[in-house]
Order: structure tokens, then C-alpha cells, then sequence
């Protein structure tokens, strides 16, 4: 094919397309990349053999198609933030607000974008960058994901929704992150809806380890940030369901929120932008068993520029100002 195929020639018209290809693919146990934005709107499924072709680069805990290889940032790069002003973040947390504590919603993950500013390219930026999942699309995006949506071995699908991150050098947000009202409730919250998405579509749910907590070694600073494993059993014949799969877990838990569909109202109302392919999911499908990735930790390429979107949960027990800082201490380049 094509050496200069582009990889807009895989996007799907519709998000039934997508997941019916899936089922085809998986029935066949034919291996795939799929990128799927927040609302499934411009969906794109690669089969694996022709990724290389559309200069795609992907990294999955060390699967990767042999072009991701990590380059040293050279000496202190040049790296500024224009976050959204205060007062403008303040009136969608008031939005908000005002739905928590009419029962709307428990938890409503808030996000912006940032204006970036750097002396790298996206696709630098992408390989200078150090995280379990990266994914790079030329002229599009750059992901370095901390967190799994879904892993699928030997029958079994696992999920480890991430809620609460800090500042590990502010040993009181840290040991916030565990013991406050707020970041405990969101963590229990999202447990919750998650083990409620898998039981849609598997039996034997399993709590495996509740609310560990990791560490990032960004550019700036070290950041904690806190996570539960969740698991349970597919049916036999999960391969040619995958898209199905997918079409009942979308969109994440951890990035809409909890109930999920009052919850995506709240957001559209309360966000002034669309979040595009930011907070939807990537993965790869080895003709035995699948890994998936949230898209946090997102840059995108506009005709004005970089912006890196980012954000985090809401609920009842929010501090804006917290909130607001936590939404720009995650726009960050993780390097080790």
C-alpha cells in the first residue's frame, strides 16, 4: 500500500460501523488499533499490519509498532501554560455545583483546555515522554496515559478507574488523597460505577486491590495519584463481541461520571468546548488479548497552536480552587 497513507483513511462515519468491524475482527482474530474520541464521533480502526502506514505511533506498556522509541529531552526545554482564567473555570464549577446538590449527579469530572506553549513539536513532545501509554497521530494528537480502560486476558477483563491526583512534595494533599471526604467519596463513587459497567457484560466482578496509589515524575514535579483494580469474567465467545464490549463500557467512567448519562448533560452544559478526542479510549486488539487506555494527558494539534486538555472530579465536597490548580498541575510532559 501507500507509503504516505494517511490516517484519516481509517475513520469510520459512525460509532455502529465501528463496533460491528470490531466484532468481524475479533471473530477473525484479526489484530487492530482503534481510537475512539469521547462521544464515538469520528471513530478510527486500523487493522495492526497497516498502523505503519499512516505514521501512527503507539506504545502499550512495551507493545509497540518499533517506531515510539523515547528520545532525552534536551536540557530545560521551553514549556508555558495559559490556563482558562479563574473566574471562567469558577462558572462552570458553578454549574456544577448546582446539579450536585439538586441529586443530579454524585461526581461530574470538569475539563479545559490549556494553551501550550513549547520549543518541541508534538511529535517530540510524544517521544521525550515516558508513561505506560502513548500514542502519537501526525498533524492530530499526542497521548502519554497513565491510566487503563480495560485489559482483556485469558477471559477475564479488568479496569482500573484512576481518581485523585496531588502534588507528592504537599504531604497534606497527598494524605488527602486517602483520608479526605472528597477524594474519598470520588474514588468510592467511580468504583462503583465501574463495577457496575462490567457487570453488564460479565459475570464473577471482582474488587482485586482498592484505592492504591502511584507516583509521575513529570517535567515540573512529582505527582501522586491514586487507583482501584477491578475484574470479571467474559463469556466464552468474547471475541466476536469486543465492539459490543466497548459500545456498553463507553464513555469511561472516570472521565463522565456518576449516574453516566445525566452526567454527560451536565458536562456538555457546564464545558465550553468539545473535548474531541480527549478522554476517549485507544487500544490494541492481538488476536488474543486487548489493552485500552484512557485518553488523559492529551495534547492536540489546532491551527492556533498546542492545547492540552485536562480536568478532574467534582463532587460535593470540591474546592474550586483546589480543583482549578489540580486541572493545571496535569498539564505536564511525564519524563523519568
Amino acid at each position: 500500500m501507500n507509503g504516505n497513507l494517511k490516517w484519516s483513511t481509517y475513520l469510520l462515519s459512525n460509532s455502529y460501523r465501528c463496533y460491528e468491524e470490531m466484532n468481524r475482527l475479533g471473530k477473525n482474530r484479526i489484530p487492530f488499533l482503534f481510537i475512539l474520541d469521547f462521544e464515538c464521533k469520528e471513530p478510527v480502526l486500523i487493522p495492526l499490519d497497516c498502523v505503519d502506514e499512516t505514521g501512527i505511533m503507539y506504545d502499550m506498556e512495551g507493545h509497540t509498532n518499533g517506531k515510539s522509541e523515547r528520545i532525552a529531552a534536551k536540557g530545560d526545554f521551553f514549556f508555558r501554560k495559559e490556563p482558562v482564567a479563574y473566574d471562567v473555570y469558577l462558572k462552570a464549577f458553578g454549574k456544577v455545583m448546582e446539579h450536585l446538590l439538586k441529586g443530579n449527579s454524585y461526581l461530574v469530572n470538569l475539563t479545559f483546555p490549556t494553551r501550550i506553549f513549547t520549543s518541541l513539536t508534538l511529535k517530540d513532545l510524544f517521544l521525550i515522554s515516558s508513561s505506560r501509554f502513548r500514542l502519537f497521530v501526525p498533524g492530530k494528537m499526542a497521548v502519554f496515559s497513565p491510566e487503563v480502560f480495560i485489559r482483556i486476558r485469558n477471559g477475564r477483563i479488568y479496569s482500573y478507574p484512576m481518581k485523585g491526583t496531588a502534588d507528592a512534595s504537599d504531604p497534606l494533599l497527598a494524605e488527602d488523597l486517602l483520608s479526605g471526604h472528597k477524594e474519598r467519596a470520588e474514588h468510592y463513587t467511580i468504583v462503583d460505577l465501574i463495577r457496575n459497567d462490567l457487570s453488564q457484560i460479565a459475570d464473577d466482578i471482582k474488587i482485586e486491590r482498592f484505592a492504591y496509589r502511584e507516583f509521575i515524575t513529570t517535567h515540573e514535579k512529582m505527582l501522586i495519584q491514586v487507583s482501584s483494580e477491578i475484574s470479571g469474567r467474559l463469556p466464552a465467545n468474547y471475541h466476536e463481541h469486543l465492539g459490543d464490549i466497548l459500545n456498553a463500557l463507553l464513555p469511561a467512567g472516570s472521565i463522565t461520571g456518576a449516574p453516566k448519562t445525566k452526567t454527560l448533560d451536565i458536562i456538555r452544559e457546564a464545558e465550553t468546548y468539545e473535548r474531541g478526542y480527549y478522554t476517549g479510549v485507544f487500544g490494541i486488539y492481538d488476536g488474543s488479548g486487548l489493552d485500552s487506555a484512557v485518553m488523559i494527558r492529551f495534547i492536540e494539534q489546532t491551527d492556533g497552536g498546542l492545547i492540552f486538555k485536562s480536568g478532574g472530579g467534582i463532587n460535593a465536597y470540591s474546592d474550586p480552587l483546589i480543583e482549578y490548580k489540580e486541572l493545571i498541575d496535569k498539564v505536564y510532559v511525564p519524563i523519568a
